[in-house]
């Protein structure tokens, strides 16, 4: 085992070496040889996985999955706990924000045996889950884009047609077509709006647009659609990068712009935010701010809003004159010291086949990882009267957009761990964005171990 000196995070530090010494403890609790034991987060996909367990059993007479679901912030910490004490699951849906810190623990079980072809899937999706040694370590399950969810009424009611706000640009000087925009949306307590004289910032009825918090360190629903479409890349290289950029002067100009919204009143203050009961969904669907932006897990909650009917225009086009979104995957993942091994390698690769992402696709909550699976939840979408356009055209046209991945790097959570509060700190506090100089050399410092 590599031992590490810590300058900083030591509680992080001291959580990665009790997670490598745990994970030898043994399997999962409660695994038999006739059944796998399967975590994920969402709720929502619970029905359509339990469609692809009973399919699964169907094929593999003998073998059963017992699903267990966890809200977003129960799972991770329950997760991590039980790598510690040696009862994790068989399997668990990954995110490709936490598979650094899983890879750097030597926690999964590689995958190369299951014969995963990477054209099988959404083009990049596979390739994200290679380990630094080339090996695989998670299975495509789903794919995500973000877009800008808007109100119909107040878009109307400011004469924003779809046309015009799906044709908006930015620029970290003045913000552009897309500043005018949410300028425009905005209204304060007097009715007036944020671009006409009189208008008041500091009682601000409707913000223009409504804040997903300080973005930690990949900003993806928040600023990660502007840094990118101005050039800017979060490390040295596409996958485990050695060195951040967090210094970089684009990176810099983009955030100071991005987060002066709220101080002109045109986005919803850090006090507006809360991760567990004031998101951005909460904030449109309470009438407080006229758009969000969100990722496409998001479209049915935005979809089912009383009394407000929502849309979805693309991202604006950037300085690089593209459009850019982060395009996220998850992907499902066997740990390493799972009790029913066997079995766990068999659910995951036919929760990665076409079988079960149709089925899945056929709930239209998320995007399936295989173009058929995609299929199946545009179609299911249509049916629900939903349009996801804004989500699947920057995957189909790689002329005008951009799409990348969140950092795949080592010392994930010392990242997060870092920047998570540098960027409260900026949003909420007005500390300079140049502070985040000093927070990039520490974490590349890190890196360099």
């Amino acid at each position: 085992m590599r031992i590490r000196t810590r300058t900083v995070v030591a509680l992080t530090g001291a959580l990665a070496l009790s997670l490598v010494s745990g994970c030898a403890k043994g399997g999962s609790a409660g695994s038999s040889a006739d059944t796998v034991t399967y975590w994920l987060w969402d709720a929502n996909q619970l029905p359509a996985y339990q469609a692809c367990a009973k399919g699964f059993a169907r094929d593999n007479p003998g073998l059963h999955v017992d699903i267990t679901q966890l809200g977003w912030d129960d799972y991770w910490t329950k997760l991590t706990a039980s790598f510690i004490a040696g009862t994790q699951p068989d399997v668990f849906t990954d995110h490709i924000q936490k598979f650094g810190q899983f890879a750097d623990l030597k926690v999964l079980q590689p995958l190369d045996e299951l014969g995963i072809e990477d054209s099988a899937y959404q083009p990049g999706l596979a390739a994200n889950w290679t380990g630094q040694d080339g090996r695989r370590y998670g299975a495509p399950k789903d794919w995500d884009t973000v877009a800008l969810f808007y109100n119909q009424k107040m878009a109307r009611s400011a004469g924003l047609t779809a046309d015009k706000l799906n044709d908006l640009s930015w620029n970290p000087e003045d913000g552009g077509t897309f500043e005018k925009a949410i300028a425009h949306l905005t209204v304060d307590r007097n009715g007036k709006r944020g671009d006409e004289p009189g208008f008041d910032k500091h009682h601000v009825k409707v913000y223009g647009l409504a804040t997903n918090g300080g973005g930690d360190g990949d900003g993806q629903t928040q600023w990660s659609t502007f840094t990118a479409s101005a050039g800017w890349t979060y490390t040295d290289k596409k996958r485990w990068g050695t060195t951040y950029r967090y210094d970089d002067k684009t990176f810099q100009s983009t955030i100071k712009w991005y987060f002066d919204l709220a101080k002109k009143g045109y986005m919803a203050p850090f006090t507006d935010y809360n991760s567990q009961s004031n998101q951005a969904n909460t904030q449109v669907a309470a009438g407080k701010a006229a758009t969000a932006f969100d990722g496409a897990w998001m479209i049915s909650t935005y979809a089912g809003f009383k009394g407000i009917r929502t849309a979805t225009a693309v991202t604006p086009v950037g300085p690089t004159g593209k459009r850019a979104t982060m395009m996220n995957g998850l992907a499902d993942s066997v740990t390493k010291n799972a009790r029913n091994k066997q079995g766990a390698l068999k659910w995951v690769k036919y929760l990665a086949s076409d079988t079960c992402q149709k089925t899945v696709g056929s709930y239209g909550i998320v995007f399936p990882a295989t173009p058929d699976g995609t299929k199946a939840a545009v179609a299911a979408y249509k049916k629900k009267g939903i349009d996801v356009t804004a989500f699947t055209e920057p995957v189909a046209d790689k002329k005008d957009f951009t799409t990348f991945s969140y950092p795949i790097t080592n010392y994930a959570a010392d990242v997060f761990a870092l920047m998570h509060p540098a960027m409260q700190d900026i949003f909420s506090g007005g500390a300079s964005v140049s502070g985040l100089d000093r927070t990039n050399s520490q974490i590349n410092l890190i890196l360099d171990q």
